[in-house]
């Protein structure tokens, strides 16, 4: 790291300079390594600042994508409550904005469900009492096909009230369970001879359960019921452990009940029935704690599965 510098002089000689660059040099490699050093720890610096920055940003959207699952699996207490949503004078961000929509859309539909389960369980209630003088009013008419048609239609209107008031109970969340022992074969056999219905039960494997049998009996009475009204012969009724089947040979069930569940006064159209039945089985099988699926078997029909808790 040297500069010289030359030029003629008198006499025909040449006068040079030599100047020495080393400290020069010196001192630009310090600065580079200072210049390096220096960004070296600013993008650290930055990495670590915004690191922490996203993480908090991600948890958060974290936060609330679990709470949305939560919603849409039916948990409507479930609240993000983002503390920047809660405080207007602190400064808001998207997320804070998304957290804060999610609530209150979920304080509105949470209302507006229970708004609906109250309007239910009233509208049965005033329904029941004049259904039960109706009823009594059409067993004292006189035998004849008109009679029969309107103590039908009586029978079929104080069943549905029974539903919508069953399903209100359901809704509350306060129903009890009254445990005893209950050998399932027996009780499905049980269920069968109850309907009436040409139900063929197999038992494979049968299991002694602690259970509610009024709310199990239920339960394998609404799958039967459903499987003569909506499907096709033969019907069998399987007991396999504390696993039980109730299996048609119909057309199966429709797209949107295996893909949302059975859902109240929505049935396919030209089928009977106001989509009480299962969504009254499926209820009582949570009460029960009990896992009911639907499916359709690839060889046709409509398969229920039951699966009972593990006993201990």
């Amino acid at each position: 790291p040297t500069m010289w510098a030359a030029g003629p002089a008198d006499g025909g000689r040449a006068l040079a300079v030599r100047v020495d660059r080393t400290q020069g040099e010196r001192t630009i490699e310090g600065l580079d390594g200072a210049i390096v050093w220096s960004s070296g720890l600013a993008i650290g610096a930055t990495l670590l600042v915004g690191a922490f920055a996203v993480t908090r940003v991600t948890r958060r959207l974290h936060a609330t994508a679990r709470v949305a699952r939560r919603i849409s699996a039916g948990d409507l207490d479930a609240r993000v409550g983002d503390l920047r949503a809660q405080h207007p004078t602190r400064p808001q961000d998207e997320v804070a904005s998304v957290a804060s929509a999610l609530d209150s859309m979920a304080s509105s539909l949470q209302g507006k469900l229970l708004a609906e389960q109250r309007f239910t369980a009233d509208v049965a209630h005033e329904l029941r009492t004049p259904l039960t003088g109706l009823h009594a009013a059409a067993e004292l008419l006189p035998p004849g096909r008109p009679t029969e048609l309107v103590r039908d239609r009586v029978a079929a209107l104080r069943t549905l009230t029974e539903d919508l008031l069953e399903i209100s109970r359901l809704d509350s969340g306060r129903e009890r369970l009254e445990l005893d022992a209950e050998p399932l074969g027996e009780l499905a056999r049980r269920v069968v001879r109850g309907s009436g219905t040409g139900t063929r039960v197999d038992v494979v494997r049968d299991a002694r359960v602690e259970t509610d049998r009024r709310r199990l009996e239920r339960v394998l009475g609404n799958l039967v019921a459903n499987a003569h009204r909506h499907g096709r012969a033969p019907v069998v009724l399987t007991v396999d452990g504390p696993v039980i089947t109730v299996r048609d040979h119909g057309d199966g069930y429709p797209g949107y009940l295996l893909a949302h569940g059975p859902q109240r006064f929505r049935t396919e159209s030209g089928v009977k029935g106001h989509g009480l039945g299962l969504t009254i089985a499926l209820g009582q099988a949570e009460v029960l704690g009990a896992r009911l699926e639907f499916a359709n078997p690839p060889d046709g029909g409509a398969l229920a599965t039951l699966t009972l808790p593990r006993q201990p």
